[in-house]
């Protein structure tokens, strides 16, 4: 099954505010820092908020076409994420993710998706869920991290984290910014599958005392199939009323995950 532009950026990426306490970063890497702490560093980096509203402008790139849209980010913390995206002002699919479901629909295609996390893990081959979603797109590890489980060292002044033992079909690592703490990049491959995901943050800005992304490169491979999407965050507001409208219309056929 050939899947649609918005269902793979959707799959890729699958409190109140207080600055960053007992984060102290430092220009230039310091190869004397343990992976305990570096880790408990990262996770103290992960900005607090109770919601967000964003907006993104994403494109995307296959073998096949390559395509510009601007997309509606609205969160709340821990809870849901809402996504509409939209193409001269129509609306083209919106998602909503909370941590026990995922429901999304397409307009152009007139379908749907409506499950649990446990079908999109079995369709990828690898598990997906709401919390690493939201790590993503906050510039958090995707991966959990066992404090005793990783060993660190520093390249390219980046803290590059591997696991010791590293899974035979689940190798990945991560690199986090000396300075904030925050995951400068991030590799997950799959070598039975012929898949590799490859997730490369730029600069991060400042709001309200935390880290948040400016640039998000996502690359996959499958095969022979290439996808790269570019997410570039064009505005966050924080701590907003934001409303989570998600209605499935009347007459879309469901997504085949089987085929």
């Amino acid at each position: 099954m050939r899947k649609s532009l918005f269902f793979l950026f959707l799959l890729i990426l699958l409190h109140s505010c207080k600055g960053l306490k007992g984060v102290s970063g430092t220009e230039t890497a310091n190869a004397s820092l343990q992976a305990k702490d570096i880790i408990s560093t990262h996770k103290l980096a992960s900005p607090k908020f109770s919601t967000m509203a964003g907006r993104i402008k994403v494109e995307y790139e296959d073998e096949r076409k390559s395509q510009s849209m601007t997309v509606s980010l609205r969160m709340e913390k821990d809870k849901k994420i809402w996504i509409k995206a939209s193409l001269l002002g129509i609306t083209l699919a919106k998602v909503l993710i909370t941590p026990e479901r995922v429901s999304y629909y397409e307009t152009i295609s007139n379908t749907y998706f409506d499950g649990d996390f446990s079908l999109l893990s079995k369709w990828l081959g690898t598990e997906v869920d709401f919390e690493k979603t939201q790590a993503i797109l906050l510039g958090q590890t995707m991966f959990n991290m066992n404090k005793s489980s990783y060993t660190s060292e520093v390249v390219n002044n980046k803290y590059k984290l591997s696991p010791k033992r590293q899974l035979e079909n689940f190798i990945h690592s991560l690199f986090l910014n000396p300075d904030n703490f925050k995951v400068a990049s991030a590799t997950l491959s799959q070598p039975r599958a012929n898949r590799m995901l490859t997730v490369n943050y730029g600069p991060y800005q400042q709001i309200d005392g935390a880290y948040y992304p400016s640039e998000i490169s996502i690359n996959s491979k499958e095969g022979d199939s290439r996808t790269k999407i570019e997410v570039t965050y064009r505005k966050i507001d924080l701590n907003v009323s934001v409303s989570f409208p998600f209605d499935i219309p009347q007459g879309f056929e469901p997504i085949d995950l089987g085929r």
